[in-house]
């Protein structure tokens, strides 16, 4: 079983949160104080205008700053009365879907001047606004809370069978209110800690959900996870063997939110005293730095080119000296994966593997591509190789690429 890290720190602006597993940076998640990120914030805002030709609205979140609400992803306001409690049914059709599972116009369910409850899906990009919707989700470990939905969802992860009933049904025993999404780290976590995580989360919206009660908008009403907290949150039931904070303010954050939602953390939060930086000791800006160059040396040999562009990303795989294409391209796969998780590289992308002698071949390097993404917590589809040798996938947006974060 791999050792696995996290390391901590406060670089000027940056607030650094890097996962190791064997001394190799496998995560990172970065917040820089000037280029803010929003996703994951939950807002009180206010219908500024209809656009009926995208279907959405536009919402003012305060600070001059709009985002756009589509009618897809408009739910019950959560500034509106509760309802009494739902049943455990797994449905999960939005209120505002029609039998059809056509979604109706935006004017039928947003009128001008309408505050309402969002959380950014997206931040801007560009001359593009933030994403919204009204579908809150509050992450866990273990679960998270869709306070909004009904019913209880389980993580296409933990496979097919009677498993997936049996912890549906376990986790309905243990949780308060509306709305979970069980994730796949639940299945190896006790009953405590499940439990434990389900009332913080549930009390924390009950305190989100009043707070707009009770304010007028625009205003803030709850910031996403930091960069220290969505890796531990991304770790799932992997608990670090060491977690070391050299900020003495990250560190007591840290501490804070271990203590409300992950106590069988807490034993292992350490500060790390300087000298050597605590970076130093992994010798982890080089490998930072590396993440900006296009290109990238494969393990065994050959290499990979990626490019960005507006569009997508391209990705060249390149053989060097090696011989067979098979053993470059399955090399190739691992790597990708990797690379996109640490660039946060969202959107299309596009891969140029090395040229095969067969068709198993290709399937083969599809399938170790797919293997090789399925734990991404972010979302991923590999769609396949087209007869030009292309293989296409996408990769949800989330948060701001690594390049964009790190540029001058």
């Amino acid at each position: 079983m791999s050792r696995i890290e996290l390391l901590v720190d406060r670089d000027g602006p940056l607030t650094r949160a890097a996962v190791l597993a064997d001394g190799r940076l496998t995560d990172l998640h970065i917040d820089h104080a000037d280029r803010p990120s929003r996703l994951g914030h939950i807002i009180l805002g206010r219908v500024e205008r209809i656009a009926t030709g995208l279907n959405g609205a536009f919402v003012d979140l305060g600070g001059g700053l709009s985002g756009l609400l589509p009618a897809a992803d408009v739910r019950r306001n959560a500034l509106d009365p509760d309802e009494s409690p739902p049943g455990r049914s797994a449905n999960k059709t939005p209120a505002n879907k029609t039998p059809a599972d056509k979604t109706p116009r935006i004017g039928a369910l947003l009128r001008t001047g309408q505050p309402v409850v969002v959380q950014v899906k997206a931040d801007a990009a560009g001359a593009k606004g933030p994403s919204l919707t009204m579908d809150i989700t509050l992450p866990g470990r273990f679960l998270v809370h869709a306070p909004l939905s009904r019913g209880i969802a389980v993580s296409k992860r933990l496979g097919v069978g009677p498993e997936r009933a049996a912890l549906a049904r376990r986790i309905e025993a243990l949780v308060s209110g509306a709305g979970w999404i069980v994730r796949a780290g639940a299945a190896s976590a006790s009953d405590t800690l499940l439990a434990a995580e389900a009332e913080a989360l549930h009390l924390l919206w009950r305190g989100i959900r009043d707070d707009a009660r009770e304010s007028s908008t625009p205003r803030p009403l709850h910031a996403g996870p930091d960069a220290p907290t969505r890796a531990l949150i991304e770790q799932g039931a992997a608990v670090p063997d060491a977690i070391l904070v050299d900020d003495p303010s990250l560190l007591r954050d840290l501490r804070a939110w271990c203590g409300h939602h992950a106590p069988d953390l807490l034993p292992g939060l350490t500060a790390h005293q300087p000298p050597p930086r605590l970076f130093d000791l992994r010798d982890l800006d080089s490998a930072i730095d590396g993440l900006l160059d296009p290109r990238v040396p494969l393990p065994l040999g050959g290499s990979l080119v990626i490019e960005r562009t507006e569009a997508l990303t391209v990705v060249d795989v390149n053989a060097g000296e090696r011989g067979n294409p098979l053993d470059v391209n399955l090399d190739a796969a691992a790597e990708i994966a990797r690379q996109l998780r640490l660039r946060n590289v969202g959107g299309i992308v596009v891969v140029d593997f090395v040229n095969m002698r067969g068709r198993g071949d290709a399937e083969r390097v599809l399938a170790a591509l797919t293997q090789a993404v399925d734990s991404d917590p972010v979302q991923t589809q590999v769609y396949g190789m087209s007869k030009l040798g292309l293989v296409e996938l996408t990769r949800a947006r989330r948060g701001t690429p690594l390049a964009s974060l790190l540029r001058p």
